[in-house]
């Protein structure tokens, strides 16, 4: 058989993702932080975009000025043409510095005191538009937790090199004021010996806050002991049997320590009052605000209100006035498919907004639908649910709503919850009714083990005889399950505990 070239048509089908279409996709999950830098993003690279309310500014600005302000010169342009402060500046130049400089001979002429009054003067118009101080400007430096004990190290040593070796222990500090470095590593890096070293951290151990320069838990809460002066040897044995103490084992706790139950309990009083994260007190980290997306009224006739919170939602418009104004000017054709592609990029950026907004509102509806029994009632009658269910109610893809409901939040009269809190999986009912939801059964964990008596803690298997007789056809292993992503512990530590605080409150 001969081997030949050849040349066929074939037609066939797919389906090609743009990369428009793929950017339309990732609008749907972007929080509101990420939506509203990726916009601004897109506003400073496109001519053609901008802030409504910019432009709102603008526009009631200039109207204020044709209504009660002399029209400008026509060097400035035509009426309509808006200039920025720092243009109108620049014609004017009659900035601070140029109605009077700032040289020898200008200050000798208006005097010393005239002269400190203009410099106190030009100073508070050019940091904030006014002379008048405003206390809120001034913010005090944050005092970070390295800065504390470099302060303490400089009274604490003589020795240079000592400060040297207490300045690379302090570098070793984590955010909750461990050392978190290696003694031996730190020696060898500095060229002394190990015990210097130790010296040296046993002197860092006594700063403030209590605690701090620690290697472990057991070392920090004996170092804030020792300055309580409480460090005897039964709160030794019982810092270092910390293991025993977390699995609530106060039996074998009393032999170790030595001491009754009386005395065990105020010990463990004791160590609940320190403080385990001692140089949090330093942390400068701040907590995320979050912003709902989607708001959720009662109204009048009974019904649900559910509109998108206008703060989450980048008001973007496309200058087509521009537009018109730059394309007969243009000559290059370079420029001209530039202008091309910024026209197209800005239509398709403010129809994504738009399609995403009316998505999130689609599916938020449907949710609220879904669940009007959890925003009368409560968590006990949240409804099992899933995405697919959502997706064929509004007619969109299962991975659509999914996109949607990634890092959404929605304000109702119950709180904020994240729009994937009213997805949950259905537990069946023991009976003929409806399948229970997830986080209801979680909650009835909550609640049952919250009520029991220390005489009388229930186990795994008498919640499961509980919630059987309640209609929930649940598993023991799945009790557990529920129990431990609660952070919950077994019934026999929750019996130890209970009837220590049981006697701590005789």
């Amino acid at each position: 058989m001969a081997l030949a070239a050849k040349l066929q048509l074939r037609q066939s089908q797919s389906l090609v993702m743009t990369p428009q279409l793929m950017q339309s996709i990732k609008l749907l999950q972007m929080t509101h932080f990420e939506l509203e830098r990726f916009v601004d993003e897109e506003i400073e690279r496109n001519p053609l975009l901008d802030r409504a309310e910019q432009h709102e500014e603008i526009v009631s600005e200039a109207s204020a000025r044709s209504d009660g302000q002399p029209e400008m010169a026509d060097d400035w342009g035509s009426s309509d043409t808006i200039l920025s402060a720092e243009a109108i500046s620049e014609k004017l130049d009659t900035s601070l510095e140029n109605v009077f400089p700032d040289d020898p001979g200008t200050m000798e002429q208006l005097g010393p005191d005239l002269a400190a009054q203009w410099k106190s003067s030009a100073t508070g118009a050019g940091a904030g538009g006014s002379g008048d101080f405003d206390i809120e400007d001034v913010f005090a430096a944050t005092v970070t937790l390295r800065d504390h004990a470099g302060e303490q190290i400089a009274f604490a040593f003589v020795d240079a090199g000592d400060r040297l070796i207490a300045h690379d222990l302090t570098d070793a500090l984590d955010e909750i004021g461990y050392m978190r470095g290696d003694i031996a590593e730190i020696a060898e890096r500095l060229g002394v010996g190990e015990a210097v070293v130790l010296d040296v951290l046993s002197i860092c151990q006594t700063f403030e806050p209590a605690g701090v320069f620690a290697r472990d838990l057991a070392e920090c809460l004996a170092l804030q002991l020792i300055r309580r002066d409480r460090y005897d040897p039964a709160m030794q044995a019982l810092v270092d049997n910390l293991e025993l103490l977390a699995r609530r084992d106060f039996q074998s706790l009393k032999k170790l320590c030595g001491v009754d139950e009386e005395d065990l309990v105020d010990m463990l009083a004791e160590i609940r009052r320190l403080d385990p994260r001692p140089g949090l007190a330093f942390s400068s980290g701040s907590a995320d605000t979050i912003v709902p997306d989607v708001e959720v009224r009662p109204a009048s006739d009974g019904s649900w209100t559910v509109e998108l919170n206008p703060e989450t939602l980048p008001r973007v418009l496309v200058d087509n006035i521009y537009f018109a104004q730059i394309s007969p000017l243009t000559k290059d054709q370079a420029e001209k498919d530039f202008l091309a592609e910024c026209l197209q990029n800005a239509n398709w950026l403010t129809r994504s907004l738009d399609q995403r907004a009316k998505t999130i509102l689609k599916v938020a509806s449907e949710i609220v639908r879904q669940q009007d029994a959890f925003l009368v009632h409560g968590v006990r009658h949240l409804r099992p649910l899933n995405l697919r269910t959502v997706a064929e109610a509004i007619g969109m893809h299962e991975s659509t709503v999914s996109r949607v409901t990634a890092n959404k939040y929605m304000l109702t009269p119950r709180g904020v919850f994240e729009l994937r809190y009213f997805f949950t999986t259905a537990i069946a009912s023991a009976g003929e009714g409806d399948a229970h939801s997830s986080e209801a059964v979680r909650d009835r964990i909550r609640q049952l083990i919250d009520e029991e008596q220390p005489v009388d803690v229930l186990s795994d298997d008498a919640i499961v005889d509980i919630l059987q007789r309640e209609g929930i056809d649940i598993a023991r292993r799945t009790v557990a399950k529920y129990r431990e992503s609660m952070n919950i512990p077994s019934s026999v530590q929750r019996r130890r505990e209970k009837r220590a605080l049981a006697a701590a409150g005789r």
